[in-house]
Parts: C-alpha cells; structure tokens; sequence
C-alpha cells in the first residue's frame, strides 16, 4: 500500500485530532452509501508541523512504512503530534550536522514529506516505533520553534505536469528499465514489482523507483525537491543507468568469482584424490603438515641463503614417508623455522619512571645498584638501540641477583627467559647439537626465542662463573662468549639450525658469585655491578616488607596473621641467619610459620623433642582450621628458642683477638665478606722458619711469608728479637675453619700484625679489623671489595678497620647507613698500624720502640 490513508478506519485519526474542525466522515460500509462531503485526506493537512529530523535518507510521498524513534526530544515531538492531529513532518539532517548533537532548524533542508501517523507503540527503553503514512512535500516558510519539539509553517507542493505525451514515454522507459533491474536483483521482493506496476501517477512512480535506488541521500534529497515531473523522470532514469552499470560489473565479478571457485574445488578434490593414492602407496607427506609449514614460512618472506636452505629441506619433507624417522626430524625442524621471531621488529618502548617504581617495590636498599641500572636504561631509552647489551650481576647468594633480572624484564615490558649455566660441561646446550645426532634439540639461545616469541627478550645466565671445565665436548665458556660478542651475534648460528640468526637485540643479564673464574674477555665486555650483602637493619626490612608477606601467603596464612617484633626480626639476623643474603633468613621465618600450622592442626608442641612422647594427634581438622583462621600469633626474641632451638651464632662465637699473637682480618668471598681470625704460636726447634695451616691459597702463602720477613727485619732491627731466636724457634700461623680453601691478596697487614703481637706479647685492641695487602718495604697496597668487607665487618660488631690509604676513595661508594658506627682508619705503611692498634702497655718498662 502507497498511499496508506484510505484503508485506515477514521476514528483513530479522531483520537489522534480531537481539535481537528474539518473532520472526515467515514464511509459506512453496512449501508453501502458513500458521504458527499468526505474531504481527501491531502487537502486537511495542517499549516504547521512539528518536525522530526531523519539522519537516513529522505522520505517519499506515497510510502507506509515503520519508524524508530529514540527516547529523547524526537520521541517527545512525536508524543506532540499525535496528541494533537497525528501529523508530522520528516526532513533529512545535512552532513555537517550529523554528528550526534541536538539538531535545529540550520542543520535541516527546507523541502521535506509530512506523514500522518496510524499507530504508535511505546518501547521499554522510553522509545517509540510508529508507523507512518508519507503523503505530501511541503517546504518550510517560517520557523516557529527553533528548538525541540520544532514546529514552522508550511507550504505544500503539488507535482507540475506540462508535457503529457512526453511525460507517459518517460514513465514507460523507467517502468521498463526497473524490471530488467528486478529481475537480475534479488533484493526486489514480488511486492515491490506489484506496487511499481499498479502506481498510476508518473510523480509516485519516481518517487517510489527512487526511494528502493542505491542512490546517495544528497541524491535523493534533489529528486524529492524537484516538483516537475518529466524533469523529476529524467534523473531518476539517469540513477537506473548508473545502477544497472553497477550490476553489470557485479555480475561480471560473480562469474569471475564462480569460475576461480569451480576452479579451487576441481584442485582441492584432485589434491585430496593424490593425498589418499599416495596413502595407500605408503609415500608422501601429509597434505595438511606440509601445507600448514609452506603457508607460514611464506609468510617470512625469506632472501638469499634461508631461503634456499629452507625450500630445499620443504621440497624434501613433502617427498619423504610419514612413517619414517627422517619425517618427523624434519617436521621438528621446519617447525623450529616457523616458531622464531625473524620478522620481529624490536622496539625500545618503556617508561624510566614505571621502572624506577618496580624497582622500589621489589627490592629494598640497593640504592647504589638501582641508580646504575636506571642509568642503564636511561641510555637505552635514549638510544633506542640495545646492540650489544650484557650486564652481570656479582654477588653472593640470597641478595635478589635473580629477581634483580625479573624486575629489569618486568620494567622493560620485555619477556624474561631464565637458565643457568652452573655446571654446564658440553657446549651443545648454548650452541644446540647438530641434526645428524638422534635427539638433537636446538640451544638454549634459540629455545629462549622460540618460547618469549620476540627478538628482544631479556635473558638471564645464571652462574656464570660455575661453567665446567671444557673436556670433549667443547668449551662453553667460548661458545657463551660467541653468544654475547656483539660483533659475532650478529649472524649467530646455531648448530641445530645452521642459518644465521640476529641475536644482537637481545638484552643479556648474567650472574655470578665471583668474577675470578668469568673470562677475561666477557668481562671487558660487560657492565659489572655489584651487590654486597645486607647488614642486619636492611635485612629487617627486608623481611617486614617482602619475606614475611610471601612466607606467610605460602604457608596458607592470612596477612598479618603472624606478627613479629623488631627484637625478634633482630635476633633471627645476629643468632640464627649470619649471611649476606637472606635466603637462610627467609627458611628461618618459613620454619616458624609451619610449625605454628603443625601445631594448630595436630596439637604436636613446636619444641617436641621425640614424637612418640605425643600421646594423641588432633583429628577435628574443621575446629582446627577455623581456629587457624581466625587467630593472631606474636613471635617475640624470647620464643625463637621454641620454633627455631638453640642459636645456630651466639656473642662468644664472635671472632675477637683476644691473646697476643691474635688478629682480625677482613676476606671476600664468592659467598660476600668475612671475618677471618688469624692465630699465630710459638715454639722452640732446632731448625726454626714458619709453620702455615688452614687451607691457604699460594697467594695468601706468599703473603704470609713477606709479612714475616717484614717482621723478622724490624725486630732484629729494634733488637725486640735476636737473629738467634728465629733460627732457634718456629712460628705456626693458623687460620680457623681449616677445611675451608682461603686465598686473596689482602691479609698481609693482618699477618704483620699478627706476628709483631705475638713476639710483644701485646693485645690488639677490642673490635679491631683490618684489610690490605703488603710489600717488603713496608708498603700497604689497595684491596678490592671493601664494602663486602664493611658489611662483614658490621655484622661482626667490628669499630674500626684500618684499610690502605689508596682505597679511601671507595668509601663514597659505601652507603652511610652501613658505614654508620665504624670508624675508617686509612694508612701507607705497616708502622702506622703499629702505633695504633695494640692496647696500652701494662708492663712499665717502655723500650722505645714507638708502638
């Protein structure tokens, strides 16, 4: 139906216009009489409208069709206009102002169609959905409302009709053309064609071809403004032209289309037909393997070398027997192929302050290694280029090395990839074996790539200075150090893949306890930073702020369930976890956490000594879970002897010079500083020298024995000892703790002062250390790992360390909370250690001898 006015029954326009004066009077159908006076419905319509703007296409006269209205000012001007006569006006919105905002009278064209309302249906969501009788255009002659609800004056067109004969040839032309449309178009329903035959004004007809065109709204919006008919007829015409040229090269398209599908379906069908005859030959590669790793490799667009290699070992996998063993090696490796990042482009794209933030949190103090390591990045980030980036990581075990090189990934946004290399004995696990050996697998470079499936990842070597020693199957050590040379990972291969790889984007971290046993050309390639151990406040904090939260939340505990006081946390430093770490710390607190648990849950006492002295184990697991739940245990210093025992360190296990010929040196480790409490005897033989014990290295021996010809000089020098007594007695110097190898260039100072108090017989004074190597004139030279050696000094209650003048300058590097306390002494020369470093003498005689 086009008009939609006349098949409506009357008395709901009465209810839609009770104002109305000019009424329609209905046709009585019972009677069969038909009213004189009834008015067409076209010459009632009103002089003002309210508008309701369309940001679709415009709407034709002569058109029922539904409309949505959304909640808001449209659905109240429709509420207005069906209140009042049921008439409305729908105009299309301009470009400009289709962009969400309320529209106006400005944004609205002036030609529009008024459209009689016959039903309305009210939407949940405060919408409505009308349907609408278009019937007339009209145009705007005067705007009454600007705004919501809008309402102007009107004036209504009428179609002009000036050539008859002409008029009916053009109508002819564009009915005739709008079947050969339908009939090729299947979106044309049956309906459409019906309503385009059975419309008798040449005007409706171009109004209706128009409205179902694929013509643009600007288009449309012409043809509804133009009021001529034959002028209206001639571009409507000219839009089924454009339109059937359009289905022309549609259809063109659609044949082509079908003939490359009939052709893909007549090759798939013959592909599958020689995949199941090669099946039953017992030859060839699976069709879906072989076309799965062609499709991706393709997709790498490989050039020169690779993709030679590559095509020929894909050219041989298709040939070769599924059952075969040569099948799924090389399966394996084209698969390898396909997993690697080639055509990843790695990008230098991370915040310095997000960064500094993830280092805060996950690690407290480490001020000085922080400061470097931001200061890595910030050159990274300038940069934008991480060619040849290695780090190494030197310290002793249990101070975050390793979560160190998370953190680093972490704010880097970078995948983390981990493995360590203690041990490592064949270079095959860097370097991959070769594919003739059976149970070849590509090395751990490339299986890091395959897994953090970028060219960038962050990798971290763990142990790096515990690498075996090279035998039969090659060196690793030489084999890691082609991996992290930036001029040779360039073109990286490894032997499994045998085609050069770019690992130069690789961010490398490696760790390690010492740098001793690290190649020397690894290490001139690489930034060092160091990590001392902990002194026992740090190591407090430590464990308020990450240990205890992480133990507890392990152990099944709520937070803050178990709580510790600061002379608890200090205990467990000094007498149970004695380390530069906090690894033994952080088993400690695990300790007490489980058997406060074992203790709620079975009632066995955490101090029991033998378990067959408990006479009965708790069974009522739910009184003893909710009581776990919702109790508050407080772990004083005084209940560590329970849930940890006897103190593993107590004050009189603290090394102190305490009789002449006693000494306190300070020692680096792989394991961090310590103190080394160095003893010294003296007996008579006929054959005399120097007796050393205690597991010394060649470099500690040699510094033993120049300390004691030092010695030996200046007391026959100031006549403290005749000649004679040396030929005639011997002096033991012994180190404790013999089973432990010692060696390093920094106890000679300590030795000289060791042997010039045992042949005074003064003491050392109180809480005194010492560090420095010695020459035979006399001279302190340098050391290294002074602040290892500070800590170590702390931790031992030491007061005051006397270290070579030429290390002063490190003292900068040591923070002030571990130097807090401690008073450096720095000297040049053996003497000035003598004069200061044994207590005043008891004895009244004084021979002058300055010390």
């Amino acid at each position: 139906m086009l008009d939609g006015e006349d098949s409506e029954p009357k008395d709901e326009n009465k209810k839609s216009a009770p104002k109305k004066k000019n009424k329609a009077k209905r046709v009585d159908v019972t009677e069969g009489v038909i009213d004189s006076s009834i008015i067409p419905l076209d010459q009632m319509l009103p002089p003002h409208l309210y508008i309701v703007p369309s940001e679709a296409h415009p709407l034709f006269p002569g058109i029922f069709t539904p409309v949505m209205i959304n909640a808001g000012e449209d659905s109240r001007t429709v509420e207005e206009a069906f209140a009042s006569d049921g008439f409305i006006g729908i105009i299309m919105m301009k470009d400009s102002a289709a962009d969400g905002n309320t529209a106006s009278t400005a944004d609205l064209y002036k030609v529009g169609t008024v459209a009689r309302i016959i039903k309305k249906i009210n939407l949940p969501d405060g919408g409505l959905n009308i349907f609408i009788s278009s019937i007339k255009r009209f145009k705007i002659k005067k705007v009454l409302s600007k705004t919501a609800p809008i309402c102007v004056a009107v004036e209504y067109l009428d179609d002009e009709e000036d050539d008859t004969f002409e008029v009916k040839a053009l109508t002819r032309a564009l009915i005739s053309e709008m079947k050969e449309i339908s009939e090729n178009n299947p979106l044309f329903s049956e309906e459409m064609r019906l309503n385009m035959v059975n419309i008798d004004n040449p005007g409706k007809i171009a109004d209706f071809v128009t409205s179902i065109l694929n013509v643009e709204k600007e288009e449309q919006q012409k043809i509804l403004e133009e009021t001529n008919v034959r002028s209206r007829l001639g571009q409507v015409l000219v839009y089924i032209k454009k339109d059937q040229d359009l289905i022309r090269i549609q259809k063109k398209i659609q044949t082509e289309l079908q003939e490359n599908f009939e052709k893909n379906q007549r090759e798939y069908f013959l592909r599958e037909e020689m995949k199941m005859i090669q099946n039953e030959l017992g030859a060839g590669a699976d069709g879906s393997d072989y076309q799965k790793l062609k499709a991706k490799i393709e997709e790498f667009k490989f050039e020169g070398e690779i993709k030679e290699a590559v095509e020929n070992e894909l050219e041989k996998f298709k040939l070769m027997d599924p059952s075969s063993s040569e099948y799924f090696v090389s399966r394996n490796y084209l698969e390898l192929i396909t997993a690697l990042p080639w055509k990843d482009e790695p990008e230098e794209n991370f915040d310095l302050g997000k960064a500094f933030k993830i280092l805060e949190k996950d690690h407290y103090g480490l001020d000085d290694v922080k400061k470097r390591i931001l200061e890595y990045l910030a050159v990274r980030r300038l940069k934008k280029d991480n060619k040849g980036s290695i780090m190494i990581l030197v310290g002793p075990p249990g101070v975050g090395k390793t979560s160190i090189g998370f953190s680093i990934a972490n704010a880097m946004n970078k995948p983390f990839y981990r493995f360590s290399v203690g041990g490592m004995r064949d270079e095959a696990e860097i370097k991959g074996h070769r594919r003739t050996y059976v149970g070849a697998m590509p090395g751990k470079i490339l299986q890091g790539l395959k897994i953090t499936k970028t060219k960038s990842p962050v990798f971290l070597i763990d142990e790096v200075d515990k690498m075996g020693a090279s035998y039969s199957g090659g060196d690793p050590a030489s084999a890691l150090l082609e991996v992290l040379d930036p001029e040779q990972n360039i073109n990286f291969r490894d032997s499994y893949l045998d085609l050069p790889f770019d690992i130069s984007d690789v961010f490398f971290i490696l760790t390690a306890n010492t740098l001793d046993s690290i190649p020397g050309p690894l290490r001139d390639r690489a930034e060092i930073i160091s990590l001392a151990g902990y002194i026992d406040q740090e190591k407090i904090e430590i464990a308020k702020k990450h240990l205890i939260p992480k133990n507890l939340a392990k152990n099944g505990l709520a937070k803050n369930q178990v709580r510790y006081t600061k002379d608890a946390l200090m205990r467990i430093s000094q007498e149970y976890a004695r380390e530069a770490g906090v690894r033994h710390y952080e088993k400690c607190i695990d300790k007490i956490h489980r058997k406060i648990v074992m203790e709620q849950l079975t009632g066995i006492p955490a101090d029991i000594k033998t378990l067959s002295s408990v006479g009965k184990v708790n069974d009522d697991t739910v009184n003893g879970l909710e009581d776990l739940k919702s109790k508050v245990w407080t772990i004083d210093a005084k209940d560590l002897d329970k849930y940890l025992g006897k103190p593993v360190f107590d004050e009189s296990e603290i090394k102190k010079a305490s009789v002449p010929g006693t000494c306190i040196g300070l020692a680096w480790t792989s394991m961090g500083g310590d103190t080394l409490l160095i003893e010294s005897i003296t007996f008579p033989s006929e054959k005399g020298g120097l007796q050393l014990t205690g597991q010394m290295g060649d470099v500690m021996k040699e510094s033993a024995q120049i300390a004691m010809n030092w010695v030996k000089q200046f007391a026959i020098e100031h006549k403290i000892k005749p000649s004679s007594w040396f030929e005639r007695n011997v002096i033991h110097l012994h180190i404790p703790e013999g089973a432990t190898p010692k060696d390093g260039p920094s106890a000679g100072i300590t030795m000289a002062t060791t042997f010039m108090s045992l042949l005074t017989g003064r003491l050392v004074k109180p809480n005194v250390a010492m560090t420095g190597e010695l020459d035979l004139t006399g001279q302190v030279m340098p050391i290294g790992g002074l602040r290892e050696k500070t800590v170590a000094a702390r931790r031992n209650g030491i007061k005051t360390i006397y270290i070579p003048k030429a290390n002063e300058r490190d003292l900068e590097e040591i923070p002030e909370h571990v130097k807090t306390g401690i008073k450096f002494i720095p000297v040049t020369n053996a003497m000035e250690v003598m004069k200061t470093v044994f207590q005043p003498k008891e004895e009244k005689e004084d021979k002058g001898y300055g010390f």
